[in-house]
């Protein structure tokens, strides 16, 4: 009796089911194409956040990440460090400078990581504009005008991430 056994006898067909592995769309597609058209799927958390931060974009763009995020001018110009007039005069084709566009990424970084913590976009707008205990009565929004208040702000969604409240 031979030990070979027949190649016509076993299937050549893999029974595995199909699966597709990729990053959750509401996650990361909130900010691409919004402030990067140069780099296929921005991630704000990586280094494309220092590609456009130093290349910079347009008035445009800039307005358009406002209006996704629930911004208003004011609170944007705030942010920014650049008063309204001055932003209002930039026109939509404009580059913004180097300083304004690195803030802004870093509001993508903000509401990317919010996202995540909170699980909806619309949970962490809400969030970011109630007034808390733990940024002394202020809603962390008004708080985001210095890199400090950015780093109490990353630090609390750290803690929410992790169940530590105050």
């Amino acid at each position: 009796m031979s030990h070979k056994t027949k190649r016509e006898d076993v299937p050549n067909i893999v029974s595995e089911p199909m699966v597709e592995y990729a990053i959750s769309p509401s996650r990361f597609d909130l900010f691409s194409g919004i402030l990067s058209k140069s780099v296929k799927e921005f991630n704000p958390m990586g280094f494309d956040a220092i590609k456009v931060a130093r290349t910079g974009f347009s008035k445009l763009v800039l307005m358009t990440l406002a209006k996704k995020i629930s911004l208003n001018i004011q609170e944007l110009a705030n942010i920014l460090h650049i008063s309204e007039r001055t932003l209002q005069r930039y026109d939509d084709d404009d580059i913004i400078k180097t300083e304004y566009a690195e803030k802004a990424v870093e509001l993508a970084r903000l509401y990317t990581r919010g996202e995540e913590v909170f699980g909806s976009i619309d949970k962490f707008k809400l969030w970011i504009k109630a007034p808390s205990l733990i940024f002394n009565g202020e809603a962390p929004v008004t708080i985001l005008d210095t890199s400090a208040g950015f780093d109490m702000v990353f630090r609390e969604l750290g803690r929410i991430e992790h169940g530590i409240f105050a």
